[in-house]
């Protein structure tokens, strides 16, 4: 064997919340397109397609950070979203989200993101983000988001 050192895995983190909407419904909120409705300054940039695999929007948050997504998969009847994304200059990812219907009116969400820092800043950002209390709050403030924008 070599004597290359291997760096420390991804980090992870995931957080559930229920929905008072159905699965179809649920799925709308966690496409390019259908975050605008409840995502505070999300704005994406389609770059190619929408909700096929392989399609790609860029998104730059408040701080100025330009992220560039790419969608891995995406199957409304299974409740899966998936999405691979890098943040120039900070850190690199997964994110997938998981629908499953509890009933005809209530969906179970849960988030997952997997991140690789790039930079010391992005470690910083990756840190703090998937300490287990701050993601929770992260998530919990997705729901309170996503029931305050139902039309």
């Amino acid at each position: 064997m070599n004597d290359v050192a291997i760096p420390p895995p991804p980090r992870s983190c995931s957080a559930s919340f229920v929905l008072a909407q159905p699965l179809a419904a649920a799925m709308d909120r966690f496409t390019a397109l259908g975050e605008r409705a409840w995502a505070p300054g999300w704005s994406p940039e389609l770059i190619s397609g929408h909700e096929e695999r392989g399609s790609v929007f860029a998104t730059t948050n408040a701080d100025g950070v330009r992220t560039h997504w790419i969608v891995v998969a995406f199957d409304r009847a299974a409740g899966q979203a998936s999405y691979a994304r890098l943040a120039h200059g900070s850190h690199m990812g997964l994110v997938d989200v998981c629908c499953r219907a509890l009933d005809v009116d209530r969906t179970e969400v849960t988030v997952t993101y997997t991140l690789t820092p790039l930079s010391d800043a992005g470690a910083k950002l990756v840190a703090e983000m998937l300490e287990p209390a701050a993601y929770a709050g992260f998530i919990a403030n997705w729901q309170r988001l996503i029931e305050a924008a139902r039309p």
